[in-house]
């Protein structure tokens, strides 16, 4: 360990900022790194409510490099996040889906393309401040746990990390509360210690998604069009299908007398299906795009915890694999509001056991 360099990603807050500091204190080389990945200079005002990567955090982590005495670089990774973030961000919302741009910016920028610049200078790890551990199971393969703390717990948007990226990554933060993270800042002199949590994805600071597809992608963005109940009875009209989400209640523009919820987008019609609670509910979801942790495969069916969402608490279900890239999970109990193109990560225990991404016919067995 002593002497083993270890690059780490530095965002100008308190849980990265900490995790340079444990990895020092256990004797790594410790390299800090700023990933700029989507802002120009003049969008630099965005940070002030705490985004991640523009030239406020730019400045906060050199503030923190130089308190700790590690040497700091900012890296260019502007083209590498818009083809793997930004523009998979804007293509899943015109096929009607909800992607989560942490998940594939977490998989694709801060592991496989910083894992292999830092790698050119020397380095053996790579290492964040996220809320989880890594660790080597007894079957040899590498697995994402949860972190002692189930209020901050980010396993969630990584199942997606390989087993050569888990060999080569370093959690420190993890084992540790975001208190007690806090406290260590607070006693060691960062100047980050106070420093607020990012709460919107970096790239749309407020909050408007609808808005910036419409500057992304120009004649491209899907027009107005019918909002319709499950028999096709129009209802009124909509904004256009990337305005919303499964679940969605506010927003929708049109008074029923009643609470109505965004069922299902259907972009080959260029509709949005609203329902009543009760109708959001289904025990059944498809998966494809898999990713394997704790697990090598499924090939029997397994009894698992899902979550559907990064918020959900989890719900047992058995999988069963339905094809050489797909997966069916069926749960014990009704699940509310499965989205497509989010993520259903698999558990065993605290374990990541895999994962993979929620496909449009999930909706097909719908509980009565």
């Amino acid at each position: 360990m002593a002497g083993t360099k270890v690059v780490v990603g530095m965002s100008g807050g308190v849980d990265s900022s900490v995790a340079a500091y444990l990895l020092k204190e256990q004797g790594y080389d410790v390299v800090g790194v700023t990933m700029q990945i989507w802002q120009d200079e003049e969008q630099a005002c965005v940070e002030e409510n705490g985004g991640c990567c523009g030239l406020s955090a730019v400045d906060d982590a050199r503030r923190v490099a130089a308190r700790l005495g590690i040497p700091y670089y900012v890296m260019n990774f502007k083209r590498e996040f818009k083809e793997h973030v930004m523009d998979y961000f804007t293509a899943e919302y015109l096929r009607g889906r909800t992607p989560n741009p942490c998940i594939a910016c977490n998989r694709y920028v801060k592991w496989e393309s910083l894992l292999a610049r830092s790698m050119e200078i020397g380095a053996e790890y790579i290492a964040t401040g996220h809320y989880a551990r890594v660790e080597r199971l007894s079957n040899g393969r590498y697995a994402i746990r949860n972190s002692v703390t189930a209020a901050k717990d980010q396993t969630y948007a990584l199942y997606s990390l390989t087993q050569e990226q888990l060999a080569r990554t370093r959690m420190p933060v993890g084992a540790y509360t975001k208190e007690e993270i806090r406290s260590i800042a607070e006693k060691i002199g960062l100047p980050v210690a106070a420093k607020k949590d990012s709460q919107e994805i970096c790239f749309i600071p407020d909050n408007d998604y609808a808005g910036f597809i419409d500057r992304a992608c120009g004649d491209r963005v899907p027009p107005p069009g019918n909002f319709v109940s499950a028999d096709g009875t129009v209802l009124g009209r909509h904004l256009g299908i990337t305005h919303y989400t499964i679940g969605q209640r506010k927003g929708l523009g049109i008074a029923f007398g009643k609470p109505m919820f965004v069922k299902e987008i259907r972009p080959e019609r260029n509709e949005v299906v609203l329902g009543e609670d009760a109708e959001l509910y289904t025990t059944t979801l498809y998966a494809r795009n898999l990713n394997f942790m704790a697990l090598a495969d499924i090939r029997e069916k397994t009894e698992l915890t899902a979550k559907i969402r990064y918020s959900h608490g989890g719900s047992r279900c058995l999988v069963t694999r339905t094809g050489e890239d797909e997966i069916r999970c069926d749960f014990s109990e009704p699940v509310r509001a499965v989205t497509p193109g989010q993520a259903v990560v698999l558990y065993d225990g605290d374990y990541v056991a895999g994962g993979g991404v929620i496909q449009e016919h999930c909706g097909e067995e719908m509980a009565k």
